[in-house]
């Protein structure tokens, strides 16, 4: 019989999983799973066991928010084996389950998890650390783990843009001077991110156009200092609107970025704290990790 292990964080969302977990767990024993459930007690549990314990499974499956499935993939990268992951959606954003079409349904996501075909897809290294879809900087990105899990509960992404609306009339912007494919770019900036999917913090297409999670290149935005509220305007019209790379706003690809800055900068990773930098490389990992995903007739029906 086949092993899997079942990580589920209880706290994500507004604890949903707890009403299908039976039904859930029942439909992998129907496909002839040997299940074991682990519920996370602490933050980087289920980095933890999936670091140490995933060469004795299968699959595994994770249920939780960005930040769970963030340690589940940090996890299987550090164990040094390579085993397929599903994932549940439970958290109150899911950006990456949006990324690859996997349904807030649980027991759809569930079916797909063990029914379903795996998909290599890049992952991020953050100076030895790892990210699946995002690692940021500035203004809005420390929103995510400031915001108190009852207001996400109850606001959803919308939690994020009132958190972030408090901060702007003391923005703060960061010099730093940014190298990649033998380019430079330096400035005064109050906004990063470097991602790999459709959507970032519930918005979709903030990220770019024809975002593709296994193409080895991270979509860059680094958004500069405005300097009245005009310019403030224009970037805010620019990035809802899909803009490449404008006056305020540097948009490109590629798949190694150094940053280097005066002062030590609070990032983030999969929208959880990832630590205070002045100097950051980021690597992509091509197609490094196998998530489940929907079969092509399934996507298309």
């Amino acid at each position: 019989m086949k092993r899997l292990l079942f990580i589920v964080n209880g706290h994500s969302g507004k604890g949903q999983i707890k009403n299908k977990l039976l039904e859930i767990v029942d439909l992998m024993i129907k496909k002839e799973y040997k299940v074991e459930i682990h519920t996370t007690q602490r933050r980087e549990d289920a980095t933890e066991i999936v670091r140490e314990r995933a060469k004795d499974y299968d699959l595994i499956v994770c249920s939780g928010g960005d930040g769970t499935l963030d340690e589940a993939v940090t996890g299987m990268m550090q164990s040094g084996v390579r085993v397929p992951l599903g994932y549940i959606p439970a958290g109150s954003t899911n950006d990456f389950a949006n990324s690859l079409n996997i349904p807030k349904d649980m027991i759809r996501a569930a079916q797909i998890a063990v029914e379903g075909v795996p998909f290599s897809c890049d992952v991020g290294e953050f100076n030895g650390d790892f990210f699946i879809y995002v690692a940021a900087f500035g203004i809005f990105t420390d929103v995510s783990y400031a915001t108190s899990q009852e207001m996400k509960n109850v606001l959803g992404h919308v939690a994020y843009l009132l958190e972030g609306a408090k901060r702007l009339p003391s923005i703060k912007s960061y010099y730093i001077r940014v190298e990649y494919d033998e380019k430079v770019v330096e400035g005064e900036f109050l906004l990063g991110m470097i991602t790999n999917s459709i959507s970032v913090g519930g918005f979709k297409g903030m990220t770019g156009k024809n975002v593709k999670l296994d193409d080895g290149l991270f979509e860059v935005t680094l958004v500069h200092k405005p300097k009245n509220i005009l310019e403030w305007n224009q970037i805010i019209a620019g990035l809802t609107n899909l803009k490449d790379t404008t006056e305020y706003v540097d948009s490109f690809r590629a798949d190694k970025i150094k940053f280097y800055s005066k002062e030590t900068i609070p990032w983030t990773l999969d929208g959880e704290y990832g630590g205070d930098h002045q100097e950051v490389l980021i690597e992509n990992r091509h197609q490094a990790i196998d998530i489940m995903v929907q079969t092509t007739n399934e996507k298309d029906a």
